[in-house]
């Protein structure tokens, strides 16, 4: 199964845009067949989650301690790292592509090392670096999973 990288806020609640939006990518993404991996706590992490949940889909969580204790509901897998925000580049390697969701500076770290890693970054309300290509809605990623 390919495995696609979400990353942003832990901090959005199901209120948020940020927090729909990402609902709407977890549930496209596991119904287009691919699993989602996340740094496996709140905000945007829970909302991808819950979205491939929601449609039978398969979420592995990143996660920043030992004992993974901290992980959101809908996490699947839990790889438990103690690493903390080092961990970071582990949540960009391991899917096909990233899509960053609003964030902060842990999601920039996040996308440098996306594009270290010479992957495709697509984001939406998320930071203005070059390179990264923006998208309005969540079927936008099609084309970008689909190719």
């Amino acid at each position: 199964m390919k495995l696609i990288s979400v990353i942003g806020s832990s901090t959005v609640s199901s209120l948020d845009d940020e927090y729909k939006f990402a609902y709407k990518v977890g549930k496209l993404l596991a119904q287009e067949g691919f699993g989602v991996v996340c740094g496996g706590r709140g905000g945007v992490m829970e909302a991808v989650c819950k979205g491939a949940k929601e449609s039978n889909g398969l979420t592995i969580g990143i996660m920043p301690s030992y004992t993974g204790e901290e992980a959101n509901p809908y996490v699947d897998i839990k790889i438990n790292t103690g690493m903390n925000w080092n961990r970071n580049p582990i949540v960009v390697a391991s899917g096909e592509l990233v899509i960053a969701i609003g964030g902060k500076y842990g999601t920039l770290s996040e996308i440098a090392y996306s594009f270290i890693l010479g992957k495709t970054v697509l984001g939406y309300k998320t930071h203005k670096v070059e390179g990264i290509i923006n998208i309005n809605n969540s079927t936008d990623i099609l084309p970008y999973i689909k190719g």
